[in-house]
């Protein structure tokens, strides 16, 4: 599955912060400064963000898994907690 995001958080940000969330539950297997690949028992996962825009960075990331997979769950919770870094007045909800 692949997923999109667009956000006012820096891409630094962003992938510090992917390397905390996804290096707690995953093992790193990638790192270059715009892209984190990770790996485990869940399956593989990779992000990219890139400066969009002048003020945005699009962050892309992409498992090998099927749709509602443990580990697409997981990256839409980073996602989700990426877009209340950005906006703290957001509610998160689902059952990711």
């Amino acid at each position: 599955m692949k997923y999109f995001h667009r956000t006012s958080i820096t891409p630094d940000q962003v992938v510090e912060r992917a390397t905390g969330f996804f290096g707690a539950r995953l093992t790193p297997m990638e790192e270059t400064p715009r892209r984190r690949g990770f790996s485990g028992t869940l399956g593989t996962l990779t992000m990219t963000v890139q400066a969009e825009g002048g003020h945005y960075t699009l962050i892309v990331i992409e498992t090998d898994q099927p749709g509602e997979s443990e580990l697409d769950k997981l990256a839409k919770r980073f996602l989700t907690m990426v877009h209340t870094m950005a906006d703290p007045t957001h509610e998160p909800r689902g059952a990711y």
